[in-house]
């Protein structure tokens, strides 16, 4: 039985642990129960104990953090804030500590890590970029214990470089953490498997529907799990809120110059008119320049810099094939936040307005592709790219895996006319491409809103973007 009064960090993980095996009520006799999954304490007073219950979305990068820990001694989970990396971490670790809400804890680890490093493994040290004191300690106690799976180190920036900090090479493994897919949150009846079209299997499922309206609501909400149940007013709120912490709190906390909130909110606007296209840093500077104070372009350079380290954008970097051609290739990148959801907030852009500018929905609707790209191919060991030549010629998505396996995608917002052109360009692209050098595409698909899956004559596959799965 569990006692009233203080919970500690290390009782409430025992807690949460043996939810899954007792009922509640012969854990805790006088809790309120909210719902049955994963829990949290919340001590009010007396012998009452509430117990708030959030029930956990599995991810896909459940099992690669499982597969890292039997490996590696120390695995490093990162990515934006927000997008789940704790609830995730603590579905494995046996025990943890929160840097970013504990100051006791906080304290000890800037004076003496070793006492937040003691605990059963794996460990959670969250948000360890709090205090990177940590850093050498962990991987210090690591390779005295000699064994695999001893801590996750969860972070949503990267820290400052320190020359004094060892790079693990050989000890920790690195894993990049996203919001929600539209598989992960239920949006996708996952007929398509992204695995198995690079395997060269066709694409097959049933009609897949989702309406402009339907699409416009998922881009505001995004892929925030705390927000999955959210209204989409309310989403929106959320993602306008997470950009204010950004510009106000989070810019400062990388190291470099003070950084104006008001100059980072006109660049994150920027960045969001611009999105899923190659805009440059003088563009984006001059765009992002107020009317009485020009912004420079190494002013931006910085700014996309801090908020490439706190995991709020994600550039898309251009594909280098060999070619059979001396087309020239263009080489920037395409830019994304790291969910589209952060770019309507940026543009104070709710679902009506999205709906009322179709070619801005369009570059949404492709981020949004890109983002779950990027999610479904990381358990292959895939990249996303895009490729453009200076003849013209584009393709928005190129996967490629570390076995050379690759295949090319091109993303529409609508239907009919719009696939056929998306195929036809497919087609001009392996034209092109040396496939002596690189090997032949594994599949060339149209990614659409709303459709059947399947193969058309030409050998390009149709596939809705709500039958992607990994």
């Amino acid at each position: 039985m569990w006692p009233a009064g203080d919970i500690t960090s290390h009782d409430q993980d025992a807690l949460i642990r043996s939810l899954a095996a007792k009922p509640l009520n012969k854990i805790m006799p006088n809790c309120s129960i909210k719902s049955r999954q994963t829990a949290q304490c919340i001590v009010l007073s007396g012998n009452l104990c509430t117990v708030e219950v959030v029930t956990y979305i599995p991810r896909i990068v459940d099992d690669e953090l499982a597969s890292r820990l039997k490996s590696a001694r120390i695995v490093v989970l990162e990515g934006a804030k927000a997008c789940g990396k704790t609830e995730t971490a603590l579905q494995i670790a046996n025990s943890s500590v929160r840097l970013d809400s504990d100051r006791a804890a906080r304290i000890a680890a800037a004076t003496d890590p070793i006492l937040v490093l003691e605990g059963e493994t794996p460990r959670l040290i969250d948000e360890w970029q709090i205090e990177p004191e940590i850093w050498n300690p962990a991987r210090t106690l690591s390779d005295n214990r000699k064994l695999p799976g001893q801590f996750i180190l969860t972070g949503s920036a990267v820290p400052d470089d320190d020359p004094n900090r060892h790079s693990g090479a050989g000890r920790i493994s690195f894993i990049r953490m996203r919001p929600m897919s539209l598989f992960e949150s239920s949006e996708s009846n996952g007929a398509i498997s992204l695995t198995s079209l690079l395997a060269g299997e066709p694409a097959r499922s049933a009609e897949a529907v989702m309406s402009v309206p339907d699409l416009a609501k998922l881009l505001v909400r995004g892929g925030w799990p705390a927000q999955h149940a959210a209204g989409v007013d309310e989403a929106a709120q959320a993602a306008k809120d997470y950009l204010l912490q950004i510009r106000q709190v989070d810019v400062n906390r990388v190291g470099g110059p003070r950084r104006d909130p008001v100059r980072v909110g006109r660049l994150l606007s920027s960045l969001a008119r611009n999105v899923a296209t190659e805009v440059s840093d003088s563009t984006l500077a001059l765009d992002a320049s107020g009317s009485n104070e020009a912004m420079s372009r190494n002013t931006v350079s910085d700014y996309l810099d801090v908020l490439t380290r706190l995991m709020v954008i994600e550039d898309q970097p251009a594909w280098a094939p060999h070619l059979r051609s001396k087309t020239p290739l263009r080489q920037a990148p395409k830019r994304h936040f790291v969910d589209p959801s952060l770019a309507a907030a940026a543009l104070g852009a709710g679902s009506v307005r999205l709906i009322k500018d179709l070619e801005f929905l369009g570059l949404m609707f492709e981020s949004l592709v890109i983002r779950d790209l990027r999610i479904l191919s990381q358990p292959l060991g895939g990249d996303v790219y895009h490729y453009r030549d200076k003849a013209g010629l584009e393709v928005d998505a190129i996967v490629q895996l570390t076995d050379g396996r690759w295949g090319a995608f091109e993303v529409k917002l609508g239907g009919g006319r719009l696939i056929d052109e998306g195929a036809a360009s497919l087609l001009r692209f392996a034209d092109v491409v040396d496939v002596e050098k690189i090997g032949a595409p594994m599949v060339l698909g149209v990614i659409c809103m709303s459709d059947y899956g399947y193969m058309r004559k030409d050998g390009v596959a149709v596939v809705p973007i709500r039958s992607l799965a990994p």
